[in-house]
């Protein structure tokens, strides 16, 4: 057997046991496994499951992803993101849809203490959801605007699947929290936008003010100073190099959990929840990575990725036609994986060929734009149907909407997606500004 054959034999494995409803991770596994064992025999793999475990999960770099999980659930339980909803509408009640653009200030400032779109899109809803709902906003609005809300969670640091990035690139994890600190501003302000467009384009989606929300009060904004504090705390100790990426997740977590505490809404079974969630969580992640390091191993004793590359740059293409095409391959594969997956699957694939072309720019600047542009693709997969992650998510907690209004209702913000990550494209230098002040 060849090596596209057996190539093409391992992802039809991995995408037929997915149909199947397979878990990804096990899905992976048992293509790369199958593969691993037609190319090398039993003995080589048996030894090679021997060491990689350990191998992977021995890494230092990776305890940062259950502590900024913990982190997010511990925001979650402690009832922080009631209090961040409460501010952000008290800014934007005079505003036609200020419910909605409060919704995407709430999630951005929530992704910045959790680091999971998911979790970011189903803690808000919880809470914005019965407000915008006894305000008189659409269904198709609502749900669609806290699903585009919750990708916030990932495209604002700390993200998870950008630390995953790092690690896979071995790339500066404080550096990639960075470059992804302007583009993710810009997709919450073009949010805000694509909201203020559509509530004056498409009449009966939202009341022309809130009138009787409340106006800015000392306790509401003493109430989200300790989101403040917590965000000052970690990134100005990362960058101010007093701890690394993984000490500041600690700290973090440490911190979050005493302003839970101060909140008083941290009840002892809450608390272990918390940990149940993050332990499931980090299971979950963690099978992937075995999974994806498997499936990765057997195509590369393949040689095809490093065919691949050869051939991509023997066509003489642009630099960044190739890069547009990688990520509108991420746009369709978001329609049958999640982030994750997605992530450990292909940048093994995809980093070496793109670190191969020529854009100008030292190789470090090209790893990590081309991070937060994978990051942004994958922000759009989270919305775009026939999956659309999110706005599943959402959906599933708005019971009295149809999905397809929710899927309606995204349109304007894939379009948001859509000229942010061109923004992004063609002048790398937004995402790499703030990098250059990191030593």
């Amino acid at each position: 057997m060849n090596a596209i054959t057996l190539t093409l034999l391992i992802f039809g494995i991995m995408l037929g046991l997915m149909a199947l409803r397979v878990p990804i991770s096990i899905a992976m596994f048992a293509a790369g496994g199958i593969g691993y064992v037609m190319q090398t025999g039993w003995a080589p793999f048996s030894s090679f499951l021997n060491t990689q475990a350990f191998a992977r999960f021995a890494s230092y770099d990776l305890s940062v992803i259950p502590l900024f999980i913990l982190m997010g659930h511990f925001a979650t339980q402690g009832g922080i993101s009631k209090a961040l909803f409460q501010f952000a509408a008290s800014l934007m009640r005079h505003f036609k849809g200020g419910l909605a653009m409060a919704s995407v200030l709430a999630s951005a400032a929530f992704g910045a203490i959790c680091g999971s779109s998911v979790a970011t899109a189903a803690t808000i809803t919880s809470v914005a959801l019965p407000e915008m709902k006894r305000h008189g906003y659409s269904g198709r609005l609502s749900t669609a605007t806290l699903a585009a809300g919750g990708t916030l969670g990932i495209l604002i640091p700390p993200s998870v699947p950008l630390v995953i990035y790092a690690i896979l690139t071995e790339q500066n994890i404080a550096k990639l929290f960075a470059a992804a600190m302007v583009p993710g501003l810009i997709a919450m302000l073009g949010y805000i936008t694509a909201i203020a467009i559509y509530v004056r384009l498409v009449p009966g989606q939202a009341p022309e003010v809130d009138t009787d929300s409340e106006g800015i009060t000392l306790q509401g904004a003493f109430a989200v100073l300790p989101i403040i504090i917590i965000f000052l705390l970690v990134f100005g100790g990362i960058y101010g190099g007093y701890f690394t990426p993984t000490e500041g997740a600690a700290v973090g977590a440490a911190a979050t959990f005493v302003a839970a505490l101060f909140k008083r809404e941290l009840t002892w079974s809450k608390f272990l929840r918390c940990f149940y969630a993050t332990a499931e969580s980090s299971a979950m992640i963690f099978l992937i990575f075995i999974g994806a390091d498997l499936m990765n191993s057997a195509l590369a004793l393949t040689q095809v990725p490093n065919q691949l590359a050869e051939v991509v740059g023997s066509w003489g293409l642009q630099p960044l036609m190739v890069v547009t095409a990688i990520l509108l391959f991420y746009v369709v594969l978001g329609a049958v994986m999640d982030e994750l997956s997605m992530l450990l699957l292909t940048i093994p694939i995809f980093f070496p060929m793109v670190m191969a072309l020529d854009f100008g720019m030292p190789k470090e600047s090209v790893a990590i734009w081309f991070g937060i542009m994978v990051l942004m693709t994958v922000g759009f997969g989270l919305l775009a149907p026939p999956v659309g992650l999110n706005v599943y998510v959402v959906n599933s907690m708005a019971k009295d909407v149809p999905i397809s209004e929710s899927y309606r209702g995204v349109v304007p913000f894939l379009i948001s997606d859509a000229l942010r990550t061109a923004l992004l494209l063609f002048f790398p230098g937004i995402s790499l500004w703030l990098v250059k002040y990191i030593s």
